[in-house]
C-alpha cells in the first residue's frame, strides 16, 4: 500500500501562476522602459519611430503594457487579456526578428499566454 501523501493542486492555481508571470513580464517591462528609454527604443519598430517621437511611442506602449499587466492581475475575461498578450508578444517577435538571440525567450512568454487564452476559453 502506498502511504504517500498526494498532493491536491487546486484547478485555479495554474491560471493563477500564468496570469501573475505574464503580468510581472510586462510591468517589468514598462517599468524598466520608463527609467532607461535609451535600452528599450530600439526595439520598437522602425517604421513606427519614423512616424512617431520614439519617447511618445515608448511611453505609449509602456502605458497599455501596465493596462495589460493589471488586467491580467483581475482575472476579469482572461481569454480576452490573455489573446492581447498574445498579439502584443507576437508584434515583439515579428518586429525583432532580427534580435532572435534576446527574444528567443519571447517565444516561451508566448507559448505561456496561449496556454491561459486555452485554460480560461469558455
Amino acid at each position: 500500500m502506498d502511504e504517500r501523501k498526494k498532493i491536491v493542486v487546486p484547478p485555479s492555481l495554474a491560471p493563477l501562476l500564468l496570469r501573475v508571470g505574464l503580468a510581472v513580464v510586462f510591468l517589468y517591462a514598462a517599468i524598466a522602459s520608463f527609467v532607461e528609454p535609451d535600452a528599450w527604443i530600439g526595439y520598437l519598430p522602425i517604421v513606427l519611430r519614423h512616424i512617431f517621437p520614439a519617447n511618445i511611442l515608448l511611453g505609449g506602449f509602456s502605458i497599455i503594457q501596465i493596462l495589460l499587466s493589471l488586467w491580467l492581475l483581475l482575472g476579469k475575461k482572461t481569454f480576452y487579456a490573455a489573446g492581447v498578450s498574445v498579439l502584443m508578444l507576437l508584434g515583439i517577435i515579428v518586429a525583432n526578428f532580427g534580435a532572435m538571440d534576446i527574444i528567443f525567450r519571447d517565444f516561451a512568454i508566448l507559448f505561456s499566454a496561449l496556454a491561459l487564452a486555452a485554460m480560461s476559453y469558455q
